[in-house]
């Protein structure tokens, strides 16, 4: 179970850096643009770092199994 917890944070912090950095080909994704039409710029932002958060805790949680 360790090695899915250390994927669950990795994968954490990857949706992180996306989320900062927006590198246009991944935010020009039809889905990333549902998000923002739907939530709005700010609320994809935050649906991205709740679910960042979702994934480290996921992560922790397999780590302390």
């Amino acid at each position: 179970m360790k090695i899915w917890g250390i994927i669950a944070i990795v994968y954490a912090v990857v949706v992180v850096v996306i989320t900062v950095v927006k590198p246009e080909k991944i935010w020009k994704m039809k889905k990333i643009q549902l998000f923002e039409k739907v939530l709005g710029e700010k609320g994809t932002e935050i649906f991205f770092y709740i679910f960042a958060v979702a994934a480290v805790v996921l992560g922790v949680w397999l780590l302390t199994k």
